[in-house]
This record gives structure tokens, C-alpha cells and sequence, in this order.
């Protein structure tokens, strides 16, 4: 970075492994001059397996740093482009027209597809409409409930008996109305027992659609104490249907009804002939009764979704995408378990959590449904603090063993490693061996080192680019020890420059191998020499 020189002496921090099965003291050594001036070279060129970088499409236009992603790196991970929310629209359709671009501009280079099923950065709106989670609001069918617009959109059919004995009219009296500023006023003067239909008042026609279910309410009360009414479908002799009496009161109260429609249009009538009373009914409302699934069909549902995302994924990028992310962070922290609704932070808008409906085999469909789109792809599970939480470790390679044991083809793990200068090194070595020892391909899909964060002088310092190389070198040099090289899937570095890494808010944070002004830090010589073994 700009004033910043490139040789200065830094004082090592000695780390212990913060796991009780790692009993060795790990020491990076004291007084090293911090020999991260040298940045010459490439990094892909000092590896033998892929170094890459994550990308986004904004970044990717600026022409000095897509230079930079195609000398120094093999591979690319697109940091949201590939992901659900990025692709999927409102409708469940669709739309590659951004990665595809972004395909396009970045040639021949290795592209790690990245994610097929996450709890986060989904159309959660989609998915949670499309399997029930959310019921929409039903749309109101009757256009002149309120009565604002006076009798427009109702009918008098009958007004006793003779013909005129009762008035249909509307009110504007303050107590006479329920909502807004008009009510309708009914003042039927004689009582026609067991004969409700001698006061009626019809609404217009509305569609609906036969076997359906729907919701017809209103508000009414009664000048004085007594009164009745009932609700009547205006449909052929056979099909209509009739609401028992409801007593009326002289508060108002809401009534509600619910028919099955047996035609393709209906409408709705008042009956009030029963008791002479003078009636006020307002705020009327027709809707589609919305039944709430039950979680067996939500899960149907979302296993139809995630089966057409990662199908059309999978399938789009089958000649240029070799190897996926399939399942991203399917554990939560402290306890560790499998995500579920209540160990997981579901307020952002564009959060749905698979396997909270899905269970396990929210990872178990993923695999498969990726494995039948693209066989040949290498197919990776993906988590974060593994290097520090050993029991997510644990759990997670108990996971992959199970997943594998069910039938699941899983080549690899990806660890993201989203560290700091005071990481314990002692747990990087851990998870290195344990990944190891898995047998599987074996990535470090996320790389960054925060700089700042934890520091008391609050800003970025010599010192603290130093202390970050120091972890960026022991890093690479742990997963080139523990890690055969036979299953060194890689390592990405989550970015190229601090400004565009996810961590940097506005200079809270310089994580990444590059300034701001793409000059190499201290970082990219540590990286290097990692590679180099140096």
C-alpha cells in the first residue's frame, strides 16, 4: 500500500492448538524480520493444482482487475452470480444472461461453480410463495365492498312485500358506518317470518372457480336489538346456497361464510326480511378461502424447486463448470447441528433454510440431483470455521461418511477459512490432518485474513500487514504438509483487492493480497512463498 515500506521487522505471535486432542505447542518462531518485500513471480505458476480467485460481475469490468484475476490465478469463483437469488426470478424462471457474460469474459480460465444449495442468497420470496411457507393475500373479488361509490355494483331485488315497503339506500353518518365515509342502510319496517328473501339486495357477478373454497364476510349491526339477516348465493335453483339466520345486535359485528363454488360466477345476496329492524352493513368482502399446506407438502414442494435449480444449473455450464459446490454451510455453531430454522438467523429477506424442511436430506437430494445433471463434475461439501470449532470438524466429516454411505457421490470437502492475523494455527494444522485423513479431495475455497480486526490502534499498520502475511504463509504451508497431493483440489483466495472483498467496509478491514490501488502486499510474497515452499 502507498507509505507502506516493504521490509520491517515484526514481532511472531506464538500460537497453542486451541483443540484438546492437539497437545503440540505450535511456535511460527520469534523476531523473524518479515521477509514479504519479494513479490515477484505468479501465483499459479508456483502450484501445481489451481489458485484462484473470487469474482463478481461489477469488479470484473474494471479491465486492471480482470488483468490481474488472468495473470495470477488458474480458477474462478463467482462470489454471488451462480447462486440462486442471482438467477432464479419471481416467476421461478430462470436467467443466465449475467454468468453467462461473465463466462464469456474470463475465456479459457477454470470457473468453480458456486453454490447449489445455501440457506442464504436465495429468491427466498420464490421459494417461499411457491411452496406455501408464505400465503399470499387473497385477492379481494368484490370491487364495491366498501360502498364508497354509493349503490354502484349492487342490485335491489325485492323490497316486501308490496313491492316498496322497504328502502335500500346508503348512509354517510358517522355512526352508521363501519370503515370510510358510506355504509348501506336497509329499513325494512315489516317482519316477513321464514320469508328472508322478501328484503334482498344482490351484489355484481364475480368469478369463481367450481370446488374452490371461498370467504364471504361483512360487518352489520341493527337500529335496535332483534334483528336477523342471511347471506344467499345468486346461482341456478339447484346450486345456490344459504347462510343460517344470524341475530343482529345493535353493534356491529363481523359475520363470515363459507361456500364451495359450484358455477363459474356467482353472486351474493342480503336477505333481510325475516325481522323489521333498520340494518347497516358495510365493509363487505369476497375472497378465495387459502388453505395452509402441511409441512409434508411444503417439502414436496421445495424438493421440486431445489431439483429444478441445481438440474438447469448443473445442465446450463455442463461443458464449462467441472466441479461444484454443491452443499454450502449446512451446519450451525454452538451447538453444532444441522440448520434448522431455529439455529439459524432466517430475518434476511433472502434466507430459506432446505434442510429445515428437508431435513438431512436436503444434502442427500442435492448431490443426487447434481450428480444426475453432470457426472463427471467433482462434487464438494463446503462449511466455515473448521479450523476452529472442532466439533463441527467432526461433524461434518461424519456427515460427508454418511452422505457417502447413503449412495451420495461427495470428491471433496472445501474448508472457506475466513481468518484473522490471531487465528489459532495450531487448529489450521488439526483440520489440515483430519481433512487429510479423510481420503477426499480437500480445497480451501474462501480464503481471507482480516488485518485489523482485534487491533487497538484501530487502523491498518506495518505490523499488522506482517502479522497477516504470517498467517496467509502458515495457511498455504499447512495445507501443502497435511493435505497428499494427490487430493490438493486447491485453494482460492476470496477476492483480488481489499475494497472489493466482502470484509472491507468502507477501510474497516484489508484482507485480501492487493490494495486498493492494486499494488501487491505483503500477503501476495507470503502466499508465494507458501507455494514455494520457501
Amino acid at each position: 500500500m502507498p507509505g507502506i515500506p516493504k521490509y520491517f521487522p515484526i514481532l511472531l505471535l506464538a500460537a497453542t492448538a486451541c483443540f484438546g486432542s492437539c497437545k503440540k505447542n505450535v511456535d511460527t518462531g520469534i523476531l523473524s524480520t518479515g521477509n514479504f518485500g519479494d513479490t515477484t513471480g505468479v501465483l499459479k505458476d508456483a502450484a501445481a493444482f489451481p489458485i484462484g480467485t473470487a469474482v463478481n460481475n461489477g469488479p470484473l469490468q474494471d479491465p486492471a482487475f480482470l488483468a490481474i484475476t488472468k495473470r495470477d490465478f488458474s480458477s474462478v469463483t463467482f462470489g454471488y452470480e451462480m447462486k440462486h437469488g442471482a438467477v432464479v426470478k419471481d416467476n421461478g424462471s430462470i436467467d443466465f444472461t449475467t454468468p453467462d457474460a461473465m463466462v464469456n469474459l474470463l475465456g479459457d480460465m477454470t470457473i468453480w461453480g458456486h453454490t447449489l444449495c445455501w440457506h442464504q442468497n436465495q429468491n427466498a420470496t420464490y421459494l417461499k410463495n411457491f411452496a406455501g411457507i408464505i400465503i399470499p393475500a387473497a385477492t379481494e373479488l368484490l370491487t364495491y365492498g366498501g360502498f364508497e361509490s354509493g349503490m354502484t355494483g349492487w342490485s335491489v331485488f325485492n323490497t316486501g312485500n308490496p313491492s316498496g315497503t322497504a328502502t335500500v339506500t346508503t348512509t354517510t353518518v358517522s355512526s352508521e358506518i363501519h370503515g370510510g365515509t358510506t355504509a348501506m342502510k336497509v329499513v325494512n319496517p315489516t317482519a316477513y317470518p321464514g320469508n328472508q328473501w322478501r328484503v334482498q339486495v344482490s351484489s355484481a357477478s364475480f368469478a369463481t372457480t367450481p370446488g374452490k373454497s371461498y370467504i364471504i364476510s361483512y360487518w352489520v349491526k341493527a337500529a335496535s336489538a332483534g334483528g336477523s339477516i342471511r347471506l344467499s348465493t345468486g346461482t341456478a335453483p339447484t346450486t345456490s346456497q344459504y347462510q343460517g339466520d344470524q341475530s343482529i345486535g345493535t353493534s356491529w359485528q363481523q359475520v363470515s361464510w363459507s361456500i364451495t363454488a359450484a358455477t363459474a360466477t356467482n353472486t351474493v345476496l342480503f336477505d333481510m326480511g325475516q325481522a323489521a329492524n333498520t340494518y347497516f352493513i358495510d365493509d363487505v368482502s369476497i375472497k378465495e378461502a387459502v388453505v395452509q399446506p402441511d409441512q409434508t407438502q411444503i417439502a414436496v414442494k421445495l424438493d421440486t424447486a431445489l431439483k429444478k435449480f441445481i438440474t438447469a444449473m448443473v445442465g446450463h455450464y455442463k461443458n464449462r463448470v467441472h466441479a461444484w459446490d454443491v452443499v454450502n454451510e449446512p451446519f450451525a455453531d454452538n451447538p453444532v447441528a444441522i440448520r434448522t430454522n431455529v439455529n439459524t438467523n432466517t430475518d434476511a429477506k433472502d434466507v430459506l433454510v432446505w434442510s429445515n424442511y428437508l431435513g438431512r436430506d436436503a444434502a442427500y437430494k442435492a448431490f443426487k440431483y447434481a450428480e444426475a445433471a453432470d457426472p463427471t463434475a467433482d462434487l464438494f461439501i463446503n462449511d466455515y470455521n473448521l479450523e476452529s470449532n472442532n466439533a463441527k470438524l467432526d461433524s461434518l466429516l461424519a456427515f460427508v461418511k454418511e452422505l457417502k454411505a447413503r449412495g451420495c457421490k461427495i470428491d471433496g470437502i472445501g474448508t472457506q477459512m475466513h481468518i484473522s492475523r490471531t487465528s489459532n494455527l495450531g487448529g489450521i494444522d488439526n483440520m489440515m490432518q483430519k481433512l487429510g485423513a479423510s481420503g477426499l479431495k480437500v480445497r480451501i475455497s474462501e480464503l481471507d485474513v482480516k488485518a485489523v480486526a482485534g487491533s487497538a490502534a484501530g487502523g491498518l499498520t506495518p505490523q499488522l500487514l506482517a502479522y497477516q502475511a504470517v498467517v496467509y504463509k502458515y495457511t498455504v504451508t499447512s495445507y501443502l504438509k497435511y493435505i497428499p497431493a494427490a487430493q490438493r483440489a486447491g485453494i482460492t483466495i476470496w477476492g483480488v483487492n481489499d475494497k472489493n472483498s466482502w470484509l472491507y467496509n468502507n477501510g474497516a478491514d484489508y484482507p485480501l493480497l492487493y490494495d486498493n490501488n492494486y499494488n501487491k502486499k505483503p500477503a501476495y510474497s507470503a502466499v508465494l512463498q507458501g507455494l514455494k515452499g520457501k
